[in-house]
């Protein structure tokens, strides 16, 4: 008789280790979401570097350019602050927002109505051109500011009464506001048929520091305007806000957990309004200092994009305001040198490959990873 056949099994290889995603049940020390940033800021210009290699470019030579044009000397780094106070202001925009877990994507619009509010007092015109400097730029300020909480008012409104996701209106709204302008832009202010408004008296530009280099000789040539003073007071309150008054406690709780606000007899749906509309106000600001301290007339290209960079400077400076100053200085360098670099997208290519990062970072901070050996059967 013939042997039976054995049947051979065949031990499929598995890999001995496994890994786990765990909420984190303690928080982290700050020294760890520090190091954890800083990683990902690392990370993020490597991989910039290396796509600046694959174009044909040299990353360490771009990066030491854009050290040297934005930091090299009082000139240049007085330049770096011009574009670095609209930042502060729209860092704080989102800071602000977001600590309440407030999606606020539409800065860029309210920083273009709060352009077109503070361009309405000269060009409507709300005052005289021949009124003094201090009640232009005080009126100036109010419109700014006024049309940007209005601007943030509408998702916030619409959040609370129609539970409309503020991510998709704030950011609809961006296209909104832009059309908005163009229109006055491209016909009702139009000087001459070009796409811009009449320059501005002077009496209603922000002053410069070279404005005062008569005075002082140092002053001359730097063109930082005190637009960076409405943005450093900025800070100081809304620090004071979030951390040391009771409407701050209420927007971090709510931040935190809602349903225990609610309980606590926290109004969510004012506090939520309240918010965006500070948020927008904010960022109206930030349009009013760019209009009268750099551009002088309103015009389309006001921005490189500033409202969307507050998104980025907010979280890489962990919603804390006075590390949004430091956030921003870099990010205004960036913006400086960056329109130097060839291809021309690579500084936007950068500040994208940064919030990527962060959000990865974001999530480390939130989890842990853990990986164990398998059991054996």
């Amino acid at each position: 008789m013939p042997e039976p056949t054995k049947s051979i099994e065949k031990k499929s290889f598995s890999f001995p280790y496994k890994v786990r995603v765990e909420p984190r049940l303690d928080e982290i020390t700050w020294w760890q979401s520090l190091s954890i940033t800083i990683f990902a800021l690392v990370l993020a210009l490597l991989i910039g570097a290396l796509i600046l290699a694959v174009v044909g470019g040299d990353p360490w030579k771009a990066y030491a350019h854009i050290a040297k044009a934005s930091f090299g000397d009082i000139g240049v780094f007085s330049d770096t602050m011009v574009k670095a106070i609209p930042l502060i202001l729209v860092g704080l925009a989102s800071t602000v927002a977001f600590r309440m877990k407030l999606w606020n994507i539409g800065a860029e619009g309210q920083f273009f109505l709060g352009a077109f509010g503070a361009s309405m007092v000269v060009l409507l015109p709300v005052l005289p051109a021949d009124s003094p400097q201090w009640l232009f730029i005080l009126v100036m300020m109010l419109f700014g500011i006024t049309f940007g909480a209005l601007w943030g008012f509408i998702p916030g409104y619409l959040k609370v009464k129609f539970n409309v996701n503020e991510v998709i209106s704030s950011l609809m709204m961006n296209y909104i506001a832009f059309k908005w302008n163009d229109f006055f832009i491209y016909a009702v202010w139009s000087e001459g048929g070009f796409q811009m408004s009449k320059m501005f008296p002077k009496n209603a530009w922000l002053p410069r520091l070279s404005d005062y280099g008569k005075i002082i000789p140092e002053l001359r040539g730097l063109t930082t305007h005190f637009g960076l003073i409405f943005a450093l007071i900025a800070v100081v309150i809304i620090w004071f806000i979030l951390y040391r008054s009771k409407w701050g406690y209420e927007i971090r709780l709510i931040g935190d957990n809602p349903k225990a606000a609610n309980y606590a007899g926290i109004k969510l749906g004012r506090n939520t309004i309240l918010v965006m509309m500070l948020s927008g106000g904010l960022a109206g600001l930030a349009g009013m200092s760019e209009i009268s301290g750099v551009v002088h007339r309103l015009q389309g290209a006001i921005s490189p994009g500033y409202g969307f960079t507050g998104i980025i400077v907010a979280w890489l400076a962990k919603l804390n305001p006075f590390l949004v100053i430091v956030v921003s200085i870099l990010f205004g360098a960036l913006i400086l040198a960056g329109r130097e670099i060839q291809p021309s997208g690579i500084p936007k290519l950068i500040q994208g490959i940064i919030l990527v990062c962060l959000i990865a970072s974001d999530f480390l901070v939130r989890n842990r990873i853990r990986v164990f050996r398998k059991v054996q059967d």
